[in-house]
């Protein structure tokens, strides 16, 4: 513990943001990073608990309070070398992750958390720009291979561990550049793809062979796989929408999120679109249904390419803008969240269900709404009308597409429709076949896919050489 007495004599201090009427003119990252001092005086807040709860919030297991102390003692390259032994990719989380852990930190119970997440992004930025981060190639092949379906935070993460622990990796991806709802979901403005393309590079040094392009199940049947490898992780994501059964649904402009966050990286990327229906908020009164980070997302794209309005709708009613921490901590509490998004110029509205789309000619023109209970019941007589010409539905995803891979495979699902497996060796019912991620746990946070991707690297080596040493 650097400083004993930091958190008494140095106040919280985070990121700030570009003004919004600078970053909605593009897609670029508008998060300010702190100053190298400053950013020690932040970890010197931290107060090394006897019990470290921020283990507690953090999926990955990260050593908070070392690399706090060693950001404090300006010991740099041993706190990214401290960051890295959990965490492939803390460039990622230290710019999308919730930060559960700072929900956990026991300065969390005066409101005053240390700013681990910012910390975490210092420190990794430096070692990129002090070249730290050189590939670890293996000094022993071990002779065996494995085949990984998806290239998202977990894919990746488990393809770097295997191909560190010396066997053969292969990627299978059917987007034409790896990263997963990293590169087509966030959008740009949250985190730039260059991140993962100069991740990419460092894995192609390292031996990993990334098949872009190749969607397994359709392009290329799942059982070539099975007999040429030796293990298969199903590292897919969570793929099927919770659609909106109303009347209207069919109605032109009434898209899923994940129908329209695609294009508009694509476009950013100069990417050739995936398809030839561009969906462009321009000019039009948006209305994202679902209170979720993707409705978020939706909000801050469909601002900077130049809608008139933005309304977002959540069935839920509206959170407490402060928690009950005597209830609720060290867990992840239930509050009203506001992102940078929001700040942007959206109007959110809680407690309203969808009863109907309307529109004319064949498109969407205004939407039909009511109020409702606590119990999600309509009240009477809380009915209105939103002009709608585009809407968004962000209301989250029920399962993984069974069509086609998961289908032909046969292997066994979970009542949820998720590939079954568990946490302790990450097997399905195939015993060859391992998952992980968000197609084995359902939609979650990028940092439980890179938990989940290097628990199922450990798992898999340790069944192909009888032992392993990667860390779980």
């Amino acid at each position: 513990m650097g400083k004993p007495t930091g958190f008494l004599e140095i106040d919280r201090q985070d990121r700030k943001y570009r003004p919004a009427s600078d970053r909605i003119r593009n897609y670029k990252e508008f998060v300010i990073p702190l100053s190298e001092q400053a950013t020690r005086d932040q970890a010197a807040r931290c107060m090394n608990c006897g019990i470290p709860y921020c283990h507690t919030g953090c999926p990955v297991n990260n050593q908070i309070p070392d690399w706090n102390d060693l950001v404090y003692l300006d010991k740099w390259e041993e706190a990214s070398r401290n960051l890295h032994s959990t965490n492939n990719f803390p460039e990622f989380t230290g710019r999308v992750c919730p930060a559960p852990c700072e929900e956990s930190c026991t300065l969390n119970l005066e409101d005053v958390p240390v700013t681990i997440k910012t910390i975490e992004c210092a420190i990794v930025d430096r070692a990129w720009q002090n070249g730290w981060l050189k590939p670890e190639i293996a000094s022993r092949k071990s002779g065996k291979r494995v085949a990984i379906v998806g290239a998202g935070p977990a894919g990746m993460a488990a393809a770097q561990q295997l191909a560190r622990a010396g066997h053969h990796v292969e990627v299978f991806e059917k987007n034409a550049k790896p990263g997963g709802l990293l590169r087509y979901g966030i959008p740009d403005f949250k985190m730039e793809k260059q991140l993962i393309d100069r991740r990419v590079e460092q894995m192609e040094a390292e031996g990993v062979v990334f098949n872009t392009g190749v969607h397994i199940g359709v392009d290329r049947k799942i059982e070539e796989l099975t007999g040429a490898f030796d293990a298969i992780l199903l590292a897919g994501g969570s793929e099927k929408p919770r659609d909106l059964p109303v009347p209207g649904r069919e109605l032109d402009g009434v898209h899923f999120a994940m129908e329209f966050l695609p294009q508009q990286n694509r476009r950013v990327s100069g990417e050739p679109p995936a398809d030839n229906r561009p969906i462009i908020a321009a000019g039009k009164h948006v209305v994202v249904i679902g209170g979720g980070d993707t409705g978020s997302d939706c909000i801050g794209t469909s601002v900077r390419q130049g809608a008139l309005s933005v309304k977002q709708l959540e069935i839920m009613p509206e959170p407490p803008e402060k928690p009950n921490k005597l209830v609720t901590w060290p867990d992840w509490p239930a509050k009203l969240r506001t992102s940078s998004s929001h700040q942007e110029g959206a109007e959110r509205l809680f407690s309203v269900l969808t009863q109907e789309i309307t529109g004319e000619n064949g498109r969407v023109t205004r939407i039909k709404c009511v109020e409702v209970d606590d119990r999600m019941q309509p009240i009477p007589g809380s009915e209105f009308e939103l002009k709608a010409d585009l809407v968004l539905l962000a209301m989250g995803f029920v399962h993984p597409v069974h069509e086609g891979m998961i289908e032909v495979l046969g292997v066994k699902l979970d009542g949820r429709g998720n590939v079954q497996a568990n946490v302790k060796d990450y097997r399905t019912s195939d015993p060859k076949v391992y998952s992980a991620g968000d197609m084995r746990r359902g939609q979650s946070l990028v940092v439980w896919a890179i938990r989940e991707g290097r628990q199922a690297a450990r798992a898999i080596d340790e069944a192909l050489m009888g032992s392993t040493l990667l860390p779980r």
